[in-house]
Order: C-alpha cells, then structure tokens, then sequence
C-alpha cells in the first residue's frame, strides 16, 4: 500500500508579503527535508516518487520554492536572497532537525548555504545531479548576463512577456528540453508525461519563475569557485548522487565538485531529473548511506 501524502500549506513572510505554500509530508521516523529542483516544470510532486521510497525510514516534508510548482503562484521578487529567506523562514516553522536534507538540481546551492547558516538543522546533506549555473548561462557564457537581463525583462513585460512566454514552453520546446538533459530515457518523455508538466508551465505567472531560472537569475553563485567556497568548515557530511547521463556542461561541473574533495561522490543511473526518473536508484544510494 502508497503511504499517505498529506498536503499542507506553509504560512511565511517573505519579502514583506504573507504568503501559503504547499508543501507534502509523507512517512515516519527521523525527519528528511526533500526540495526540488528550480526549472520551469519544477513542482514539489516531482519529488513524490522518491519521498514515497523514503517514507519507511523518515518523515518527509517536501515544499514547493515560492514562485514554483503546479498552483498559482504568488508573485514575489525571484532573486537568491528570496530563496535564501525562504529556507530559513522554513526552518524557523519546521526546524526539524533533519536527519537528512536532500535538494536536486539548482537546490543545491540553497540547501548547502541554509546548512552553513543552520549548522543544526541538518546531520547530512545529500545532493542529487546539483547545478549552480542557469541553462544561458551555461549554454552562452557568463559575459552575457547583460542580455539575459533584457531578455527576463522581456519575458516579465505584461504583454510580450506573454507570447515569449508562451514559446517558450510549447509542447515540442518543452519535449525537447525533457530528451535531450532532463531525462536519460527519452521514451518515457509520453504525451501523459507532457500533459503533467504543461500543467506546471500554465499556471497563473508561471513566466516569472521561468525567466528568472533560465536566465540565471536564481543563481546562487557566479562562478565555480564561489560554488566550491559554499562547502566551508562545519557543514555535515554531503553525499552528491551524479547522473550518468548528465549533459556534459552540468556532468563537468558535478566531476569538478568531486575532486575538490569537499563531498562523496556516487554514480546513479538518470539524467538531471534523476530523482524523478530513477528513484529506486537514488533512494537506495541514500538510503544505504545511513547503514
């Protein structure tokens, strides 16, 4: 039998704006905090399947990033320091501590940088396919931050924002993005599976998220070495979980994180959706870890 999810909703001051967030506890024992990757389909329900096979060791609670997920969104200034604020407003409700705090993708950063400012919050971290870099500027260099800026702006205006919007995330973009990083199997990309996460995309501002993800505006850090400096003195053990298929741009970022020495490195099956695509894999590399 599916364990039960129960949903719930998080009531923070963010940004000098009250806002509810959804968030999803499914399971018991010691805590696990789950957040989910930031991306234009990115939803807390991404990170069920593997809460689900975490749900008979700990208690997860698993929240969407404010400006994400499958409901109308609120519209609150999407930088890292809201981020930021978010996780610690988070902890201050549910301050667990945490047996394990897991973050996927460019939740990495957050989830690293909430356990230096929390050093009790945590007793490991584990990081699944972690990013720090937004698809532009990974894709085009960072000297061209000046025009990812005019481009947010642009898709952030009221009513080209819209139509730019609306490109960007048509059905063929959104299955191409999906194959070609996100997941490994590109058969599993399913009309069923396209409907879900254009789902995600058409919700009430929805486009704000997007322009500020995909053109590094929720970037945590600016460079390689900022990223690395993240994992200073004090932090608890962390556990990355690398993707074999991970693109080649994001795979070099995760290999240059593992010779720092700064986290133990473990190869799993899956693309930067590896939780969401291999959670039989990514829960038994977790789950093993405690053993």
């Amino acid at each position: 039998m599916a364990p039960a999810i129960e949903t719930q909703s998080l009531s923070l001051t963010l940004a000098g704006r009250s806002l509810s967030l959804p968030a999803d506890r499914i399971g018991q024992g010691p805590p696990a905090l789950l957040l989910p990757a930031l991306s234009s389909i990115s939803t807390r329900e991404e990170m069920r399947p593997l809460a689900t096979r975490l749900s008979a060791r700990h208690a997860c609670l698993v929240p969407d990033w404010p400006g994400f997920g499958a409901q109308p969104r609120a519209r609150v200034p999407l930088a890292p320091d809201t981020l930021h604020r978010f996780l610690d407003a988070l902890l201050a409700q549910a301050p667990g501590p945490y047996a394990i705090g897991v973050a996927a993708g460019h939740a990495a950063g957050y989830l690293v940088a909430a356990a230096a400012r929390h050093p009790k919050a945590f007793s490991r971290l584990v990081l699944v396919a972690p990013t720090w870099r937004g698809p532009l500027p990974t894709a085009m260099g960072e000297e061209r931050r000046p025009l990812f800026e005019r481009l947010r702006r642009a898709v952030e205006a009221p009513v080209l924002g819209n139509l730019l919007y609306r490109l960007n995330v048509s059905t063929p973009i959104v299955a191409r993005m999906m194959q070609a990083h996100v997941y490994a199997d590109r058969a599993r990309v399913t009309p069923a599976l396209l409907g879900e996460k254009r789902r995600v995309t058409h919700q009430p501002r929805a486009r704000f998220g997007t322009a500020a993800f995909v053109t590094g505006g929720l970037d945590p850090v600016r460079s390689r070495e900022e990223f690395h400096a993240l994992f200073g003195p004090g932090l608890p053990p962390v556990l990355m979980l690398r993707p074999k298929g991970a693109p080649r741009r994001s795979g070099a970022e995760m290999a240059a994180l593992a010779e720092t020495g700064h986290v133990r490195s473990v190869e799993i099956p899956g693309a930067l959706a590896a939780h969401e695509e291999c959670p039989e894999a990514v829960a038994a590399a977790i789950l093993s870890a405690e053993a």
